[in-house]
């Protein structure tokens, strides 16, 4: 019987940027923009707090756009400051190279297993599915999904006891599957 994992956000994950008043490297997004309109073209922003000491970073989201390429809904969407459109921003990975950020997931996630009916079982053939881009070890998911610690989920990938398609080592963000023996 196929189990199938779904990895899913539970907040929105802090921005990794040097402050320039502090020096911390973390940011927390404030689900606020700033729209700025200069005639017929337009700026756009996301705006972030340094988790230490509170100041205002702006991720560029529309630099310089043309008011008349922008569809009227994002444009609406950014006037409300949407948090939809927020945690639908920071997955673009065009935003985030364009910003020179990355995205630090720790503690910003869950693993639903949906229940732990399998744990008692001898194969477990499992699909893991994710809600968002979430770079994590596949090790760490089979050990939180199992119960297990992790030298021990790679002392079974080591032996051969788990097989999967995807690579075992490093991180992903895609599905994947795999099948646990014990």
């Amino acid at each position: 019987m196929l189990n199938t994992w779904v990895v899913m956000p539970t907040c929105l994950p802090l921005v990794r940027r040097h402050c320039h008043t502090c020096g911390s490297d973390r940011f927390r997004p404030s689900g606020r923009f700033r729209v700025n309109a200069h005639h017929k073209l337009i700026d756009a922003w996301l705006l972030a707090l340094c988790t230490n000491c509170g100041e205002t970073a702006k991720l560029s989201v529309l630099e310089r756009a043309n008011v008349r390429s922008v569809r009227p809904e994002l444009l609406g969407l950014l006037h409300d400051n949407d948090p939809g459109l927020t945690a639908e921003l920071l997955q673009d990975p065009n935003l985030l190279r364009r910003n020179r950020i990355a995205l630090d997931w720790d503690r910003a996630w869950r693993l639903d297993t949906g229940g732990s009916d399998h744990l008692d079982r001898k194969v477990i053939d499992v699909s893991v599915r994710f809600a968002a881009r979430i770079p994590v070890r596949p090790v760490r998911l089979i050990a939180a999904g199992c119960g297990l610690s992790r030298a021990e989920v790679e002392r079974l990938i080591t032996e051969g006891k788990v097989v999967s398609a995807a690579r075992m080592s490093g991180k992903v963000s895609g599905d994947f599957s795999f099948i646990l023996k014990r």
